[in-house]
Formats: structure tokens, C-alpha cells, sequence
């Protein structure tokens, strides 16, 4: 607390779920995200032994309906203090499952509490186009929702490309030519890129997470007066046996 010079006092904080819906808790400001997620989760009714499948992150709700997730709140962070200092972003703290292996949801299934967080979190993901349903798998998750039938809604979801991942803001990339827009969705084990070419054509490529040697975050700053701030992520990457640098530049 002496490292971060911050005054000590109680405060309000409103942490909010996938389905727009918000807890509101009575902190003090010195809370770590370690214990805010704990008293919020034990507050939902979750067992304490899966506390650890959830995490904090701090997400924007943007003006044309997308969903930004800007950064996962670490353990020793204090989330109240990073809310106050981000102000300008207009952030706000949401709890979401922190695992990138679908299967892993057959865990949490038996518990009322931690079923409705994955539920609403799956929904959330369908209605801001995360997921990539066929139009008859669409149909059959419409009539799960309307009969509030939520574990097999979760089961089938769970075939779909794209459930579990996350979706990072579109960025640029380097691959396989310079200046490339790039819908980037991060997740089971691999980045998957939906890269718009020069040509206009779109060309799918994934990027499996056993095959990255290492990689490195740069902070950029903001281009330009009033933008956010871009961070610059390169990977080396084996492609058929020769290693390369890609490159995004992104906003989270």
C-alpha cells in the first residue's frame, strides 16, 4: 500500500456479469482483484474450489454494440484504483471464465452458481457475434434460450467455432504482408486470424500455441492525440519449419 501511495477508504464497487447485470460490493480501496473476485463469486453462491476457473477483467461496452475486453485484472492489482485511473476509457469490471479449453465447462456444470455464469457468458458471446453458429444451430440455441434450458444450450454451443475464445478489437498484422486489418479470436490453444489482404480477400490462418517459441509485448503509446494506447505483440512462429517474427498491433 506504501508503494502505491493510495488513501485507504471504504468505497463502493460495482462488478458486472455477462448479462449486463451488476453486484454491488462495499470495499475498502486497498482490495486486491484476488479478494474482490473471491467476495463476489462466494457472494453468487459459487463453490470456493472453482473460484479459480473465473477472473476479473475490465471490459468496454462500445457505442456500436462490441464488446471490448481491454485486459485480465491481475491478482495483485487493486481494481478500484486502476477503475479511477482509466476513467477516460470509460471501463468497466466484469467477472468471465478464465480458461481457453471448452471442456473444461463439464466442471463447473454441477453448480448452480458457476452454470449461470457460463450460461450468461455463452449468451453474451453468441449475441455479440463471438460465436460462429450455422444458421440451423442458431435456431436450436434460440429455442434452448427461450425454455431457459441451460446446460444443453451450453453442450451444443460448445461444437461451435469460435465458443470460448476471445475477441480482441480488429488490429493490424504483418501476415503475410504488411498493413493487414485482422479479426484476432484467441483461444483452445491457438491465435486464429481472419486477415483482410490487399486484394480484399479474407484469408483464415491459425497459429497453434505449441508451436510459438517466444514472444514480446511493446508499448507503443497512442498514434495520434485522444487515441488509446497501441501495445505492439510479436511472436516467433515455426511455419514448415522456419521460424518468423508476426507482428499485431493492438489496443489491448
Amino acid at each position: 500500500q506504501d508503494t502505491f501511495k493510495i488513501q485507504i477508504q471504504r468505497a463502493f464497487l460495482d462488478v458486472y456479469l455477462a448479462d449486463g447485470s451488476n453486484i454491488r460490493l462495499d470495499i475498502q480501496t486497498s482490495d486486491t482483484a484476488e479478494k474482490v473476485l473471491e467476495v463476489t463469486l462466494c457472494k453468487m453462491g459459487l463453490s470456493r474450489e472453482l473460484i479459480k476457473y473465473f477472473s476479473l477483467f475490465f471490459f468496454q461496452d462500445r457505442d456500436d454494440g462490441a464488446l471490448s475486453v481491454v485486459k485480465k485484472v491481475a491478482e495483485f492489482e487493486l481494481p478500484y484504483v486502476s477503475l479511477q485511473s482509466m476513467k477516460e476509457l470509460h471501463c468497466k469490471l466484469g467477472i468471465r471464465k478464465w480458461y481457453m479449453d471448452p471442456s473444461l465447462d463439464t466442471l463447473l456444470m454441477d453448480c448452480r452458481a458457476s452454470l449461470n455464469l457460463l450460461y450468461m457468458q455463452a449468451v453474451q458471446e453468441v449475441k455479440r457475434n463471438w460465436v460462429k453458429p450455422t444458421e440451423g444451430q442458431m435456431q436450436e440455441l434460440e429455442f434452448l434460450q427461450k425454455n431457459a434450458n441451460k446446460a444443453k444450450f451450453l453442450e451444443l454451443i460448445r461444437e461451435m467455432q469460435f465458443y470460448g475464445y476471445v475477441r480482441l478489437d480488429p488490429c493490424i498484422c504483418d501476415y503475410p504482408e504488411e498493413g493487414c486489418s485482422a479479426d484476432i479470436y484467441v483461444g483452445n490453444n491457438e491465435i486464429n486470424c481472419c486477415i483482410k489482404l490487399s486484394t480484399n480477400q479474407i484469408k483464415e490462418v491459425s497459429f497453434k500455441i505449441n508451436r510459438l517459441r517466444s514472444w514480446q509485448v511493446t508499448f507503443l503509446g497512442a498514434t495520434k492525440d485522444g487515441e488509446e494506447d497501441t501495445l505492439e505483440l510479436r511472436f516467433e512462429y515455426n511455419d514448415s519449419g522456419t521460424w518468423q517474427w508476426i507482428i499485431l498491433y493492438t489496443k489491448q
